[in-house]
């Protein structure tokens, strides 16, 4: 998400006119260390070190896992056991609703996985652990951060997952350059045969204790939305990344969110939480949300580990009876600075 803040930012100040922004993890690939193996290892045993704790799902600044951030959370805001695996189910049911009604279709690109001995591959559009989750058995699990009296469990946290999103951003002087029809009375804009889908109407970021980062977005959404000169009431959709389901069910609680209508298709704990590519995931993800429900504005936000969140508020540039789009264009916003996607 940051990523596609900074390339709002980069049209906004001149410095480019288009640009692709988005992100990439594959958490499946990060290895294990060896952290004395450059000087070499001693009499006496030595450690291995799991890359993907230490580097991506380990509070420096507290000395703890995340998780543990998540749990002293659930305890603060008497988030009970029972809320979050109800919240992890449904965001399984969403999540495989809208993969199987075709809904996310427009966001899915196909991954080829090659055959065996050099035989033709097959492309993969759907996630398969949507269709392997055990609603019964996920209400059973163990607590995963604290033993005794925990909540947090693998089943409600997001899960550990690869993945890669992009967006591609132009302003509205170069689109107009490339020969861009505009309509502010339609609000929507063609280039190349591409149709816009959104324009930023502002982001914020904010930052508290890095322990407390599960209800940070709490504090960049409001900050993003008076930067967008909106008030709450006037967002359609919601997409809070779901690090843990105690995150997005705080954020809901603290902001006053209707639940109907944040993470709409499901959110991380379903389909998985790739961390160099969520922010931008979940941006694709409202784009969809918008289009498929026939929203005009809605505002992603998510959390990240330092204590820190970021959020984004996007206007729909079109309407749902203009047909189908694809991810690009432009934008404009009378009396404020945009970017579009």
């Amino acid at each position: 998400m940051k990523a596609v803040m900074l390339a709002a930012q980069s049209i906004q100040t001149g410095t480019h006119d288009i640009v692709v922004a988005g992100g990439m993890e594959s958490m499946s690939n990060v290895p294990y260390y060896l952290p004395k193996a450059r000087s070499g290892y001693r009499l006496g045993h030595g450690a291995v070190v799991d890359g993907l704790i230490q580097d991506g799902l380990w509070d420096p600044h507290v000395d703890q896992h995340m998780g543990a951030c998540a749990e002293a959370c659930a305890k603060a805001y008497s988030i009970t056991r029972a809320q979050q695996d109800d919240h992890a189910v449904e965001s399984f049911r969403r999540a495989t609703e809208a993969a199987m009604s075709g809904a996310t279709g427009m966001e899915v690109a196909p991954v080829l996985v090659p055959g065996k001995k050099g035989t033709a591959g097959s492309p993969v559009m759907t996630d398969d652990a949507l269709l392997k989750v055990n609603p019964d058995k996920l209400r059973l699990l163990a607590p995963a951060f604290v033993k005794e009296g925990g909540t947090v469990t693998a089943g409600n946290s997001s899960i550990i997952a690869d993945g890669a999103a992009a967006l591609v951003l132009v302003s509205a002087e170069r689109a107009s350059e490339l020969g861009l029809r505009v309509s502010h009375s339609l609000g929507y804009c063609v280039i190349l045969g591409l149709r816009v889908l959104a324009h930023i109407r502002g982001y914020a970021d904010a930052a508290q204790e890095p322990q407390l980062f599960p209800t940070s977005p709490a504090l960049a959404v409001p900050a993003a939305l008076a930067r967008a000169q909106m008030q709450q009431s006037e967002v359609d959709y919601w997409e809070i990344n779901q690090a843990f389901s105690v995150v997005d069910l705080v954020n809901q609680q603290l902001l006053g969110l209707d639940p109907s209508r944040v993470n709409v298709h499901g959110g991380a704990t379903a389909l998985g939480h790739p961390i160099g590519a969520s922010g931008a995931a979940i941006i694709v993800r409202l784009l969809t949300v918008l289009d498929r429900h026939n929203g005009k504005s809605g505002v992603a936000a998510i959390c990240n580990g330092g204590g820190g969140a970021s959020a984004v508020v996007l206007q729909r540039t079109y309407t749902a009876a203009e047909g189908n789009k694809t991810i690009a264009s432009c934008g404009h916003h009378e009396g404020s600075s945009s970017s579009g996607l």
